[in-house]
């Protein structure tokens, strides 16, 4: 099972070297000192947001259960592992038989996350889970970042469209994910191909200033423009004068030319001239994109200005400054024994320096007030208050080995959208605070 089973055209290729070598090497000492076999829960969580950060957001679910269902080991990936010498050959023998038979609980993909957040939750044996550390954290790291930084673009955005158009600014395969992640924070599009082929988001995009330069005159690249594409293109008005361009754009595609795109200059000012000439022109319906890499501040800066849509490239796909989530993928409990029937005990890191774990196979929970706005993000070990059980946060995800939660993407963008809406109005202010809800621990 994959991304093929909604309907979607692309498949996972197997993610078993997707890790650290270290992971192969507990593996093999584990199973020498018979403790492999022992049950065991991991769960991932950040100790903290990133700085300035008010919430995060949960992103790349659905890619996460796609890399456990392809954890697997063929011949040529056994290979690598006996020819490198990496493991040993009982290691190995074990490897090939390789599928993950436990359970995974996490976050629905699109909610929001505070500090100890039990983001996912991972059961099973000590083998079968800790061979997932690294591509779990791999995935959820990258495309938490990308959708949180996405939905402060968003909500500064308010009801103008977004679109993604950052997959020349990184590397192509987390183009992709970028893509995706942004979508779920709160982005209408994006201008990747892969994106939408893969996971059906919409895909848009026009024409660069390239088009224009290749022809005689800006008035011969809009007309053949417009022949191609019809009078609702986008055409890109910024190449020479402006005001020009869209005097040349409304005469050549009429009062029903679809929109205009700006791309360098002080758009605030240039957005207001370009609209009261467009109104002036007759052409009062056509829309404004704004582009020039725009961050959620710039975003912000612009909300007075008569601007329709924003295309954001860089900034989204870097996390807007936070790259990652510093997400952690942690060993929490574990039975004394190989027995199936063997209690589970807690187990945690001692440490200084703010690397401090908290034992113990953990529910999450979050409280609201009267109006049902979020106040606490509530955690704990033992049983779950009364009050709290109906807003449990953690659901199955993978039972036994199978995967029981696929969604459609879109299921996640609209539990993102109603999840930030339901935290304090002061989360979505773009200057820097503590996060907006206080984690309160329930042991």
């Amino acid at each position: 099972m994959n991304t093929a089973d909604l309907g979607l055209p692309v498949s996972v290729p197997s993610t078993a070297l997707f890790t650290d070598q270290y992971e192969f090497t507990m593996l093999q000492a584990a199973l020498k000192a018979g403790t492999a076999d022992r049950r065991s829960v991991f769960e991932v969580f950040t100790r903290r947001l990133p700085e300035g950060r008010r919430y995060g957001v949960v992103a790349g679910t659905g890619r996460v259960l796609d890399a456990v269902e392809n954890f697997r080991f063929d011949d040529d990936v056994l290979g690598f592992l006996r020819d490198h010498g990496i493991v040993d050959e009982p290691t190995i023998q074990w490897l090939a038989d390789y599928r993950f038979g436990g359970d995974i609980h996490g976050y629905p993909e699109g909610e929001v996350y505070f500090p100890g957040s039990p983001i996912m939750r991972v059961e099973g044996s000590f083998a079968e889970c800790v061979l997932l550390e690294t591509v779990i954290l791999s995935v959820l790291n990258h495309d938490s970042a990308i959708a949180a930084a996405a939905s402060r673009m968003s909500a500064a955005a308010a009801d103008r469209r977004l679109i993604e158009m950052g997959a020349r600014r990184t590397h192509e395969l987390a183009a992709v994910a970028s893509a995706r992640a942004a979508y779920v924070g709160g982005f209408h599009s994006t201008s990747d191909l892969a994106a939408g082929f893969r996971y059906g988001i919409p895909t848009v995009g026009t024409s660069a200033h390239a088009f224009t330069l290749l022809h005689d005159t800006e008035r011969d690249a809009f007309r053949a423009q417009v022949d191609s594409l019809g009078r609702g293109t986008t055409l890109l008005v910024d190449t020479y004068d402006v005001s020009e361009a869209v005097v040349a754009a409304v005469e050549i595609a009429g009062t029903g030319l679809g929109a205009v795109r700006i791309d360098s200059g002080d758009l605030l000012m240039v957005a207001h001239r370009v609209r009261r000439q467009l109104d002036d022109l007759g052409a009062r319906d056509t829309k404004i994109v704004v582009t020039s890499d725009l961050d959620e501040y710039a975003i912000a800066s612009l909300a007075a200005a008569p601007v329709d849509a924003y295309g954001v490239g860089t900034q989204v796909v870097t996390g807007s400054g936070h790259p990652t989530c510093s997400m952690v993928y942690k060993l929490v409990a574990r039975a004394g024994s190989a027995d199936p029937g063997a209690p589970l005990v807690p187990v945690a890191k001692r440490s200084a320096g703010g690397k401090l774990s908290i034992g113990g196979r953990k529910w999450a929970a979050r409280r609201r007030d009267e109006n049902g706005v979020a106040e606490a993000e509530v955690l704990g070990t033992g049983p779950v208050p009364e009050p709290l059980v109906d807003r449990q946060l953690l659901t199955e995800l993978v039972k036994g080995g199978e995967v029981v939660a696929r969604e459609p993407l879109d299921t996640a963008r609209e539990r993102h959208i109603a999840a930030r809406a339901a935290l304090p109005v002061s989360a979505t202010q773009l200057s820097r605070g503590e996060p907006v809800i206080p984690t309160e621990y329930l042991m």
